[in-house]
């Protein structure tokens, strides 16, 4: 319902970056530099200064951008308020995702959800958890799902479900006859790893420092910024990655592909983030909740032994 060219000028504030802009809000950098300029010309005011490759607020643009924060709060909580009012489950609901949530955990979630509640029209922005969890800050996203420790400040999180990180290689690699790994094996290994920015990159990497092994100590060969290419370039024998099991159950079944807990375990939480600002519509809290609901069942459909990964 707010003007679009105040929700494109948020996200450039934001981002003090035309190009990151366009990017969080799935629009063309060109778009975006069009939606700015009318803004300019309809308060008659310049609100960036550019120069030198950067961008900054201008007096008048500090002005505009407190106004704005207010304006799309106040927006989003009426459309979600007048819906709540008149009993309506409907309408787009935005959610972002890190990789290994979005690839290999939601799309049954949507699927049963949008059969349930056909009325709210999820969609899905995939990034890696410190993407995913700026945009639902800024309020392109209304939640995201990621993996990470670390929450920013201005969202509430609450856990989802939890999951399980193992040492993934060939049936042939030296660590594939072990029934768990004890972390100091690793750096024995060459390592695939995930891109500075990840969930389970920053997960593996204080795992590590907590059990006394520096990150940068291990024989790092390659950084991959998906599951996917992590996969890819374990199946060619190069080294071993540190992976969510939900990511490698298909390739284990067929014998592609080896899963082996660390000792001690590797489990995080995979959490669902909002801003505290948002209105907890209905909406927004039946998805959460049926969301919640799903992704720990499935994770426990698929949960290991007890007893699988005692010995190193």
């Amino acid at each position: 319902m707010a003007d679009r060219r105040l929700q494109v000028f948020h996200a450039v504030a934001k981002h003090l970056s035309f190009t990151k802009a366009a990017e969080a809000l799935f629009m063309t950098q060109p778009a975006v530099t069009f939606q700015i300029k009318q803004l300019e010309e309809h308060f008659n005011a310049r609100l960036f200064d550019r120069g030198h490759g950067q961008i900054e607020l201008t007096q008048a643009g500090r002005l505009v951008y407190d106004y704005t924060e207010r304006i799309l709060g106040l927006s989003n909580e009426l459309e979600a308020r007048m819906k709540d009012m008149t009993g309506q489950l409907a309408g787009p609901l935005l959610v972002g995702a890190s990789m290994t949530i979005a690839e290999y955990l939601l799309p049954q979630v949507l699927g049963e959800f949008s059969a349930r509640y056909p009325g709210i029209v999820p969609r899905l922005a995939v990034g890696n958890s410190e993407q995913v969890q700026a945009q639902v800050a800024e309020h392109t996203l209304d939640l995201g799902f990621v993996e990470s420790d670390s929450v920013l400040p201005s969202l509430v999180s609450e856990v989802a479900c939890e999951d399980e990180l193992v040492v993934v290689c060939t049936p042939s690699h030296p660590l594939a006859v072990r029934e768990s790994v004890v972390p100091a094996l690793l750096s024995q290994h060459a390592y695939i790893s995930r891109e500075p920015g990840s969930g389970t990159r920053e997960v593996s990497d204080n795992y590590l420092m907590k059990n006394g092994i520096a990150p940068d100590s291990l024989q790092a060969a390659m950084e991959l910024g998906s599951p996917e290419a992590l996969k890819g370039v374990v199946a060619t024998g190069r080294g071993f990655a540190i992976m969510s099991r939900a990511t490698v159950i298909k390739e284990t079944r067929l014998g592609l592909l080896v899963g082996r807990p660390l000792s001690p375990r590797l489990v995080r939480s995979l959490s669902v983030v909002y801003s505290k600002q948002t209105f907890y519509s209905k909406r927004l809290g039946t998805f959460i909740g049926f969301a919640k609901a799903r992704l720990a069942a499935l994770q426990s459909q698929d949960a290991p032994s007890a007893s699988a990964g005692r010995r190193a």
